[in-house]
C-alpha cells in the first residue's frame, strides 16, 4: 500500500491546530459519504476532540446500523466551529443547507475523490484514483496512527463496499481490495453489513423495482437504456427517494447497455439524472458536466431545468453523441 499522500499530512497537522470540529458530507449521503464521515467523527472523539458530525438529509434507513449512538446530527443553532471538513462532497453547493451554516470557520478541509471536485477547501486532498472516500479515510486513520475500532471498521468497509458497487466498478484497484482485507481483520462485520446494506430492501422498493422493470426504455441499438421516476411512481410503490439507491444498476447490467441513465422527477421543471457507463471509453462524468453536474468516469449525476421531454432529448443526445465518438471496433 502507498504511503499517505503530502496532502493528509498536511490534514493530519493542521487538525492539531484547531479545538472545535465539524465533519460535514453531501446532501442525501451514500453509504460512502455517511461512513466516510462517521468514521473520521469516532476517530476524532476518541482522541477527545470535540467533534459534531452533520449532514443536511437523515441516513437512509438501510445506513442507520453504522450510526446505532445518533452520532450525526444537527448541532445547535448557531453554532460554530474552527475547523469544518467536507467528506465526498465535489462542489460546496452539494452540502446543500448545512453550507450556509457553517461559512463562519477557520479552515476548510475537503476530502473527495470525485474528478469533478471544485477544489473549493482551504486545503484540498482530491485523490480522482481512489475507489471511495472511506479509502482515503482509511489512509488518513492510518497515517495519523489513529486506533480502528471495529466500529469504525464497519463505516469504512461499507463506505467502500458501496462506492464500489461491492468491488466491481473499474474504480476498485488492488489497494482497494487490500484496505478492505485490513478492515476485515479490524473487525469489520461482513455478514452484518452485507444483511444491512444489500439484503435487507423494504418492500416498497421492490414495487418500485417492478415498476423499472415494466417502463424502462432502449435506443441506440439498445446501447442506451433509461428510465423515468415520476411522484406518483413514488405515491403509487409506497418508496422514498432513499429506495432509489442502486436502481439504475438493474438497467445498466443489460448485456447490450453501454449507458445506462435514471430521469427523477424532482420538483415541476427540474430533473434529476444520474448516469452509469461500463464502458472505459465512455466517460459519463463528461456528459454530466455539459449539464452543470460531475461525479466520475463511470457515474456521475446532475440536476436540469426545463420541460422533462426537453431534458430528455437533451440527455440521450448528450449519450448517443458520446457513444458515436467511440470507434465501432471498440463497441
Amino acid at each position: 500500500m502507498k504511503a499517505a499522500p503530502k496532502s493528509a499530512i498536511k490534514i493530519l497537522e493542521e487538525i492539531k491546530k484547531h479545538q472545535t470540529f465539524c465533519v460535514v458530507g453531501h446532501i442525501r449521503p451514500d453509504g460512502d459519504c455517511l461512513g466516510s464521515q462517521l468514521a473520521l467523527t469516532m476517530a476524532l472523539k476518541a482522541l477527545g476532540i470535540d467533534v459534531v458530525c452533520w449532514n443536511q438529509d437523515p441516513a437512509p434507513a438501510k445506513l442507520k446500523f453504522m450510526d446505532p449512538e445518533g452520532i450525526c446530527q444537527c448541532p445547535e443553532p448557531d453554532r460554530q466551529f474552527d475547523c469544518v471538513i467536507a467528506v465526498d462532497a465535489a462542489s460546496y453547493d452539494r452540502l446543500g443547507m448545512v453550507g450556509d451554516a457553517i461559512r463562519a470557520h477557520k479552515v476548510l478541509i475537503n476530502i473527495d475523490h470525485h474528478p469533478s471536485n471544485t477544489r473549493y477547501g482551504d486545503i484540498n486532498w482530491i485523490a480522482s484514483n481512489a475507489s471511495s472516500s472511506g479509502e482515503m479515510i482509511f489512509q488518513l486513520i492510518k497515517a495519523a496512527r489513529w486506533t480502528m475500532t471495529a466500529e469504525m471498521a464497519d463505516c469504512l468497509f461499507t463506505a467502500i463496499s458501496t462506492d464500489t458497487g461491492s468491488f466491481q466498478y473499474p474504480s476498485t484497484s488492488p489497494d482497494t481490495f487490500q484496505i478492505a482485507g485490513e478492515l476485515v481483520k479490524r473487525g469489520a462485520n461482513l455478514a452484518r453489513i452485507c444483511d444491512e446494506v444489500y439484503q435487507s430492501y423494504p418492500l416498497p422498493r421492490v414495487r418500485l423495482l417492478r415498476r423499472v422493470y415494466n417502463q424502462f426504455k432502449l435506443t441506440e441499438e439498445n446501447r442506451i437504456a433509461y428510465l423515468w421516476l415520476k411522484k406518483s411512481d413514488y405515491s403509487k410503490s409506497g418508496a422514498t427517494r432513499e429506495d432509489t439507491e442502486g436502481l439504475i444498476d438493474h438497467i445498466r447490467s443489460i448485456e447490450p447497455v453501454e449507458v445506462a441513465c435514471l430521469f427523477e422527477e424532482i420538483e415541476q421543471g427540474e430533473t434529476r439524472i444520474s448516469l452509469r457507463s461500463k464502458h472505459p471509453e465512455i466517460n459519463v462524468n463528461e456528459i454530466a458536466k455539459q449539464f452543470g453536474g460531475g461525479g466520475h468516469k463511470a457515474a456521475s449525476g446532475a440536476r436540469i431545468e426545463g420541460k422533462p421531454m426537453t431534458v430528455q432529448r437533451r440527455v440521450i443526445a448528450a449519450i448517443r453523441k458520446a457513444i458515436q465518438a467511440v470507434p465501432p471496433e471498440n463497441l
